[in-house]
């Protein structure tokens, strides 16, 4: 069975599961949208848009958006949303891969890649293919799980303690932020600031983690615990 096929059926059980929840209230897309200033007419590429929340939401804004996303599950979701949005659609939905973009060169101001590159076999391949399509002076907006903090930690204790534990999408790296550094350097990117959220503590075994939701809204404290946070967001530009 390919990816894309897994990742079909990996978006559809999601959907039936809760067909009316609302994916841009993640908070890696709340935290984006606290960085991101005025959208009116810029064009943005979400890549991996899944089922089109916040690519709805960047429409609205008065951005013209694409959303792209190689699982067609999603895009049908995405798009039957959209069909429902009273005001016109300042832009579509396009099935493609990430880690070879089916869009012209500086096509875009901003490309938005919120927890996608983790499940991307060929991410040096995305990072640069987001690079090329990318307006010189445009802006990338990337979130992606950290593992060097507790939960890195907790995930060393899981591959010994249940060695056949499954992870819940169908291919998901564990990275850390020097890493995340090093690899959007390499594809080209300048980087403008880095943020944290999600801090969450796998204090009691069998057990979800504690998640600590009141730091979050603190940008002071959110910042000197930062380390500690799993979901770690990095803003670059195309020079």
């Amino acid at each position: 069975m390919s990816l894309r096929r897994d990742y079909d059926i990996w978006h559809q059980r999601i959907l039936d599961a809760d067909p009316s929840h609302d994916d841009a209230s993640s908070p890696w897309y709340r935290l984006v949208r606290e960085h991101l200033g005025s959208l009116t007419g810029l064009r943005i590429l979400e890549v991996a848009c899944g089922r089109g929340g916040f690519v709805r939401e960047l429409m609205n804004a008065g951005a013209r958006v694409t959303g792209c996303d190689f699982s067609s599950a999603a895009l049908n979701a995405a798009r039957s949303k959209l069909s429902s949005n009273s005001r016109p659609p300042l832009g579509a939905f396009v099935q493609g891969d990430a880690q070879g973009l089916p869009f012209a060169d500086d096509s875009f101001d901003i490309v938005v890649s919120c927890e996608t590159i983790e499940h991307l076999p060929r991410v040096m391949a995305a990072l640069s293919e987001m690079h090329r399509v990318t307006r010189p002076g445009g802006t990338l907006y990337l979130t992606t799980p950290n593992y060097s903090n507790f939960m890195g930690l907790y995930e060393i204790y899981a591959h010994f303690r249940h060695p056949s534990r499954k992870d819940d999408q169908p291919f998901d790296r564990r990275q850390w932020f020097l890493q995340i550094h090093k690899w959007l350097r390499q594809a080209g990117w300048t980087l403008i600031r880095t943020d944290r959220t999600v801090h969450q503590f796998p204090f009691f075994p069998g057990h979800n983690p504690v998640r600590w939701h009141a730091l979050e809204a603190n940008r002071k404290l959110r910042k000197l615990l930062s380390p500690f946070a799993y979901t770690y967001f990095v803003s670059a530009r195309k020079s």
